[in-house]
């Protein structure tokens, strides 16, 4: 049985953030003397880049009605086990390779627990969050101690904090890459709409055809490729891993999302929110840090934010593509 798949939507939820951000900016340039220079802007950007390359595969998760809890815990195994390896003499390409292998693995193992055995997606990658965040500690202990950062070799470093024509943040491109990407699978691939159907009614996209247990494992690999590039990348860039790097990553990448328009009964998001959602979270804490605003108000307004976006989404509206 075959029916017609539903085409993308776009959320009028997206003007208000655009609205929103360019309201930020003004004020915070008032406020503050330091906003408008350069370096601030490269801090903003190297602060969400993150955000968005593990937000861009763990969105369309949520567009299809799931939810990953583990990057965060993927994130900081994968920083981990590159810098083991690295530091007991596997070259750097190499252990990539396998770090990143041993990522999809984790996103494989949520995707099979989650689209074949239909367990519940909270349950199932908050014990897949446990699961890896246990090993990082492990790996730690097994080097000898609670990080790695001793003995590393020296271009360990060279790819985190490379600078392309000595002034773009190598992270940077890495953002425009991932997102150019995702904005293709999301408008123009049949992964992007299988997954718009998928959220709008998984029974329906059964009958139509679609394998969404083979969407689904696809996707929640995306989701831990991409986390563990980004622990790679951020390892890099400290020169250290550390197995509780990831803690509230996922929380993060949930409020990027949600922000960006992505409901969580799914069928509704873009790559486009998420940029949007990412910046509005980088504009806020950057002007509380600017602010010198107390590190523990700030984690109040990031709850804050999440729960006047949720509660926004139930007013907002969309329109076909």
């Amino acid at each position: 049985m075959t029916g017609k798949l539903k085409l993308p939507r776009l959320n009028s939820q997206l003007p208000i953030l655009i609205g929103i951000i360019i309201l930020m900016v003004v004020v915070l340039s008032l406020i503050s003397p330091n906003f408008l220079k350069v370096q601030n802007f490269s801090n903003i950007l190297l602060k969400i880049g993150i955000f968005i390359i593990i937000a861009s595969a763990a969105n369309l998760i949520m567009i299809t009605g799931n939810l990953d809890l583990s990057v965060g815990a993927v994130l900081a195994f994968s920083g981990i086990l590159h810098a083991y390896l690295c530091k007991h003499g596997v070259p750097i390409p190499l252990s990539m390779l396998i770090t990143c292998v041993a990522a999809v693995g984790w996103g494989i193992f949520n995707g099979f627990i989650v689209g074949k055995l239909r367990i519940v997606p909270v349950v199932a990658t908050l014990g897949t969050m446990y699961m890896a965040e246990g090993l990082a500690f492990l790996i730690a202990r097994w080097d000898g101690g609670t990080n790695i950062m001793l003995g590393l070799p020296g271009s360990y470093t060279k790819l985190g904090r490379y600078m392309l024509f000595d002034k773009i943040p190598i992270i940077i491109i890495f953002v425009i890459i991932t997102a150019g990407i995702f904005l293709f699978i999301e408008k123009k691939t049949k992964l992007g709409r299988f997954s718009f159907a998928i959220g709008d009614n998984r029974s329906a996209a059964e009958l139509s055809g679609i394998n969404v247990t083979k969407v689904i494992i696809i996707l929640y690999a995306l989701s831990a490729l991409l986390a563990g590039f980004s622990g790679i990348l951020q390892s890099s860039r400290v020169g250290l891993a550390a197995p509780n790097v990831g803690r509230m990553m996922e929380t993060y990448v949930l409020i990027v999302c949600v922000l960006g328009g992505t409901k969580m009964s799914g069928g509704h998001g873009s790559i486009i929110g998420v940029l949007l959602g990412a910046a509005i979270i980088g504009l806020l804490e950057n002007g509380l840090n600017l602010l010198g605003v107390d590190h523990f108000y700030q984690e109040v307004s990031r709850g804050l934010l999440l729960i006047i976006a949720v509660m926004a989404q139930k007013g907002s509206k969309t329109v076909r593509n």
